[in-house]
């Protein structure tokens, strides 16, 4: 057992090596190409270039991607942004060197059939495409360079050759001459890739820097700036959730990509969009993991955000290529059809706006500019006026992604981000106020919210498809033709993102929703508007009768199941219904057209209104916006609504709450307790049948071993334990904090107060011990002794984070809950194996709140101190 953990450990320790020799293997495959075109004065052939691609889309672009996942589990801002951004960056140019394959000039065949003239592209500008992208990337690897700088002097090195191999490669793509010089900077980015892989390799075995270049930045990060800059301090502090890095730094650094390259067409230096759709579509993959990150962080606003901005940038590209495809040639400079679905987007982003005024002034100009720049999607405004609002866009998330990285790698705000504009408290008055005004009533307090994190993207992609099907009833063939992006992709595509996240906490109702839907919108898009194109007869083939007929079915059910949530979404599922009708009377060639438009409209208000009701209530816990009760209830909800009396849950800012729990644990309860991580569930040390209560409570197997809490160092050395002065120094450099050490038992133990449970708490040689970095729960160790605790959830499920959850889950089986509000972090401490800390040094056994890193960069500094 101790050896499977040791292997998960090394492996899961630097999943850094992986990036690095993905980048190290995708720039020496493209050296080898720009070597051997240099040489024989000869373009790569088709089929070689679409080798090339295809293995850099593999080894580049997935490898990357697996590598920048793992890292974003490390918490690692920096490292986790970088690799899916290089990620992005080889597979757009594997798919534009298998584009070039495909079409290697105007006069060569392509894949489609000769019968479908409609599908065939004009020859695609490789050369104008790929060099915004390129230059693009430039950008982004020259940021990323000097913000890799301020963690070790390794990874500089590697991205600085990134940087230069693709202003060579852009200029490649014009002057043959250029390859050459960009392999000489690949192999800049082998050498350097190599040894850093295996400088991380050999850290991640040994557990310790072997190799010089990680130990230590190339600069110091606070000499950018100082943390008492006024612009910081007036900011509202918002604690840290570690359970997985930051993703606002990966979704600043997509906008700028996208934003560019969008510029970069708008000005007319693109020919055509055929290439930039690939970018930006690959790139918007980026946008998603951001949103899904965010998501795992709880985070309503940048989950709802990400997602956002993700569906924006693939419906625009999405459309632009679809202009390309039908409706312009090769040679027609870019024109403004208007995103179909532009007035729907621009509701969204003042949603966005209005949610985002309680935070720092940066994020709310961040989000004033995606104001303007679905603004300046509207027909009537030129397109030069987006190009320019693109620029700005672009340098405004280029200081974003800076300031994310830099302060986060600091965890101090060195780059300035401004003060916050209103206070949340004001904000939320602002929004009751309105909820007051619509119930006529002077005081209408907020109850809690059940809405979900993904809620919002569900109303927002059914109200883009609806909207933008509400375009393609007019008689205009050119919206007819953008529908089939603008419906499919928010519909159907991205509607399946939605419905992964609902899937992933049990939210069964919700992903049927929307799974449902998805599948109504891609039947809608596939008849009404790409079935045009196909010369599909409604009349010829039943199927799409039967299948609306079954919709109708589903959507009943549905209907009967939304009453049981809220107003809006049994009014969402209801106009559904007769939208379903109308997709049942055009099959029949019946359709009032005049019926469906009415519809289309009510849906996408609907679809508004539930979007921003459901993002302000998540964002802030409580029911601000109105959704309405639900017309039907459950007889667990009926129960629910009277819910017995479940434990003592005194406040933990009075004494005489903190009296009252440390009486039960005296008299041998088992308690739910605030820590400086997560909540647990704690007993006293005088009782053995307490100890056996909590394995009973949470149905922990027993061979798991249950560690202790001391208030401080102090009482641990009254103890007299047999320590070695590096285990003590050690100690007085994580004590108090989120670092549980595990030592070796003795008869010490006894005289710490364990005595009656020391054979039921750690195991039979060991125990872990902790140092709480938590006033309340000091005091109240002072008065009842050293306690075993346990995280306070059922096994195998996820940390408790407020005594709401504790009390929810586990409170009729405990004595009493202390109620402290919303934990500090959201996973539990980092376990260190320090039983053997003076012959070879310490073991991570399990990483939690702080990172492992920053715990043997710890020790390598007692250690060396001791020397």
């Amino acid at each position: 057992m101790a050896s499977r953990e040791g292997f998960a450990a090394v492996f899961y320790t630097e999943p850094s090596v992986l990036g690095l020799l993905a980048n190290v293997v995708s720039a020496f495959l493209v050296c080898l190409q720009n070597f051997s075109s240099a040489h024989s004065n000869i373009p790569p052939m088709g089929v070689e270039n679409i080798l090339a691609g295809v293995h850099l889309i593999l080894i580049g672009g997935l490898s990357q991607l697996l590598a920048g996942l793992l890292t974003f589990r490390k918490y690692d801002h920096l490292g986790g942004t970088a690799f899916l951004a290089f990620a992005g960056l080889w597979s757009s140019y594997g798919a534009t060197r298998i584009i070039s394959g495909a079409y290697p000039s105007p006069g060569n065949a392509t894949f489609f059939p000769s019968n479908a003239s409609f599908l065939q592209p004009p020859h695609p500008s490789i050369s104008d495409g790929a060099v915004a992208g390129l230059v693009a990337y430039i950008i982004i690897s020259l940021l990323l360079s000097f913000c890799s700088a301020t963690v070790n002097y390794i990874m500089p090195f590697v991205f600085g050759a990134i940087t230069l191999a693709l202003v060579f490669e852009a200029v490649g793509l014009f002057a043959r001459w250029a390859l050459v010089v960009s392999g000489v900077m690949e192999l800049g980015i082998v050498a350097c890739g190599i040894y850093g892989a295996t400088a991380l390799l050999l850290k991640g075995i040994g557990q310790r820097h072997v190799l010089p270049g990680f130990g230590n930045p190339l600069f110091n990060v606070l000499l950018l700036g100082s943390s008492s800059r006024t612009s910081a301090k007036n900011v509202g502090e918002v604690k840290k959730n570690t359970k997985y890095a930051e993703p606002m730094a990966l979704t600043n650094l997509c906008d700028s990509i996208s934003a560019f390259i969008f510029s970069f067409y708008s000005f007319g230096y693109m020919r055509n969009f055929y290439v930039g759709a690939v970018w930006v579509s690959i790139n918007s993959i980026g946008h998603l993991l951001g949103s899904y990150y965010g998501y795992q962080r709880d985070d309503a606003y940048h989950t709802t955000k990400s997602g956002v901005h993700s569906l924006f940038w693939l419906v625009m590209s999405w459309e632009e290529f679809t202009l390309t495809v039908f409706i312009q040639s090769e040679n027609v400079q870019p024109s403004w059809a208007g995103l179909v679905g532009n007035w729907f987007f621009l509701s969204t982003a003042w949603v966005l706006l209005l949610v985002s005024l309680n935070r720092d002034a940066l994020e709310v100009a961040h989000s004033s500019l995606f104001v303007l720049l679905t603004v300046s999607t509207i027909q009537q405004i030129p397109i030069i006026f987006f190009g320019v609002v693109c620029s700005f866009y672009t340098a405004a998330s280029l200081y974003a992604t800076f300031a994310s990285l830099i302060n986060s790698v600091a965890e101090k705000a060195l780059v300035p981000v401004g003060v916050q504009v209103m206070s949340t408290s004001k904000l939320q008055k602002v929004l009751a106020s309105i909820k007051s005004s619509l119930l006529k009533s002077k005081d209408s307090p907020a109850e809690p919210t059940l809405s979900e994190i993904p809620s919002a993207l569900f109303y927002i992609s059914n109200g883009l498809a609806a909207f933008s099907a509400l375009q393609g009833t007019l008689n205009d063939p050119i919206r007819q033709h953008l529908c089939i992006p603008t419906v499919l992709i928010p519909g159907a595509v991205f509607q399946l993102y939605v419905c992964r996240l609902q899937v992933q906490k049990g939210r069964q109702f919700g992903s049927v929703l929307s799974f449902c839907y998805a599948a109504v919108w891609a039947t809608w898009t596939w008849f009404r508007f790409a079935g045009n194109l196909l010369d599909i007869n409604p009349r010829s083939n039943g199927g799409f009768t039967a299948g609306a007929v079954a919709f109708l079915v589903v959507n009943l059910f549905l209907i009967i199941l939304a009453s049981y949530f809220n107003v809006v979404l049994l009014c969402l599922a209801a106009v559904m219904e007769v939208l379903i009708l109308c997709f049942l009377l055009s099959t029949v060639e019946s359709l009032p057209l005049p019926l469906e438009i009415a519809m289309l409209t009510i849906f996408s208000l609907i679809c508004i209104y539930g979007a921003t009701a459901s993002l302000a209530n998540c964002i802030f816990g409580k029911e601000l916006i109105l959704m309405g009760p639900p017309l039907l209830r459950t007889k667990r909800a009926v129960k629910e609504s009277n819910p017995p009396p479940l434990c003592l849950c005194p406040s933990s800012q009075q004494t005489s709450g903190l009296r009252a729990i440390a009486d039960k644990l005296d008299a041998g309860g088992v308690c739910g307790v605030p820590t400086d991580t997560v909540y647990a569930l704690a007993a006293s040390c005088r009782h053995p049948e307490a100890i056996e209560k909590i394995y009973r409570i949470k149905d922990r197997p027993q061979e798991k071993p249950i560690c202790i809490l001391i208030s401080n160092l102090d009482q641990l050395r009254s103890a007299t334990p047999p320590f070695s002065p590096l285990l003590w120094e050690f100690m007085e450099n994580v004590y108090p904090g989120g670092i549980g050490c595990i030592v070796q038992k003795g008869e010490w133990l006894k005289k710490l107060g364990v005595g009656a449970v020391y054979d039921r708490v750690g195991t039979r040689d060991s125990i872990m011990i902790r140092v709480p970095d938590q006033t309340v729960t000091v005091h109240l160790i002072d008065m009842t002794g050293p306690l075993a605790i346990t995280s306070a959830n059922p096994s195998g499920e996820t940390d408790s984070t407020h005594h709401n959850i504790v009390i929810e889950r586990l409170g009729h089986k405990l004595e009493g809950v202390l109620c402290d509000g919303e934990s500090n972090e959201v996973v539990a401490s980092t376990v260190v194996n320090c039983t053997r800390i003076d012959e070879g040094g310490i073991t991570i056994l399990r990483e939690g709140c702080v990172p492992a890193a920053k715990v043997v960069q710890i020790f390598e500094k007692v250690k060396n101190q001791s020397v």
